[in-house]
């Protein structure tokens, strides 16, 4: 049977569209007998407002954006953005709120600032951000937003769900110094991001700690390739006997580039990496890594910002435990 439309319910109560969209949406600006007609209407024809149709009365979309300030290749290519969205996903699904994928890839944040700033989602979560993506402030005073991972620039008021990368960091260099190397290089993620800026304080903590100094430092993206290229230009300027690596993306990378060199892992030089995604098992031999559970991230994310929408306050920072994995890299 067709859906009735709201013109045949103002029809047939002889009243006007706007009325009956006022009477659907709970105004109390309806006299009585237009409201009784209108009722009388709506039971008479079975009628049922869309969703849709609710979502432009209300301005509610039941839409949450995920922003993700990447390329296409690092956002269907990374095991972390791949789980955390994973989290984000299966928290959802058990709410009323569908999830949109926002990728500012080429587009500098502005198409995608405004699609958020006129409506087209109830609020978002921002990953994976730096410090030029001067559009997610934008983003962030139109909706309700939660952070993953601490922003450089975290404003008063930000909500955010990390793991405390200083400490993780430091732990995995603290594995490297207790196993006796001294020779210890780091590859970093990138510098403007927060999880690159705290992975590398936390290594050189840890060597200060034992009156050591950094090997050398090379900056990474986060991409296998980009491990890789840093492992080259550490290789350039003399051999590690250690390399802490801030993911396993890049950890696989440099793992490449040392063996095509006839470096043996880890008799010459020992690798630790992060994540302990499954990129981790797949090496040969397979990574020593700290874990940092990222679909319990992604849930996490969308339980805040759930909570917010709800009309609750929660924790400003939300912090989640990792642990070093031992295997045998490291």
């Amino acid at each position: 049977m067709p859906r009735s439309t709201i013109e045949e319910v103002a029809a047939r109560a002889g009243v006007s569209r706007s009325t009956v969209s006022r009477v659907v949406n709970g105004s109390t600006a309806v006299s009585p007998a237009a409201l009784a007609a209108v009722q009388r209407a709506i039971a008479d024809l079975n009628y049922a407002p869309s969703r849709a149709a609710r979502s432009l009365a209300s301005r509610r979309t039941h839409a949450i954006g995920l922003v993700i300030p990447e390329d296409t290749t690092r956002f269907f290519g990374d095991p972390f953005l791949a789980s955390v969205v994973a989290g984000i996903g299966e928290r959802l699904a058990e709410s009323d709120y569908v999830l949109t994928l926002l990728i500012a890839s080429a587009d500098p944040g502005g198409k995608m600032t405004r699609f958020v700033r006129n409506g087209g989602v109830d609020a978002a979560i921002i990953v994976s951000h730096h410090a030029g993506d001067a559009f997610v402030d934008r983003i962030a005073d139109a909706v309700p937003v939660v952070y993953g991972g601490r922003p450089l620039q975290r404003r008063d008021g930000d909500y955010v769900v990390d793991v405390d990368n200083v400490a993780a960091a430091r732990r995995a260099t603290q594995h490297l110094i207790e196993r006796g190397r001294t020779r210890i290089a780091t590859i970093t993620g990138p510098l403007m991001m927060g999880s690159g800026m705290d992975r590398r304080e936390g290594f050189r903590a840890a060597l200060a700690d034992a009156g050591l100094e950094p090997f050398a430092e090379e900056e990474g993206d986060y991409s296998e390739a980009g491990g890789a290229a840093s492992a080259r230009r550490i290789l350039a300027g003399g051999r590690p006997d250690a390399i802490f690596v801030a993911s396993d993306l890049m950890a696989r990378g440099a793992l490449t580039v040392l063996q095509a060199a006839g470096i043996r892992v880890p008799d010459d030089v020992a690798i630790v990496g992060f994540d302990d995604s499954p990129v981790a098992q797949s090496t040969d031999p397979q990574l020593t890594t700290i874990r940092q559970p990222m679909r319990a991230q992604g849930v996490a994310m969308a339980d805040v910002l759930l909570a917010r929408l709800g009309g609750e306050t929660p924790e400003r920072t939300t912090t989640l435990a990792t642990e070093l994995v031992v295997r045998a890299s490291a």
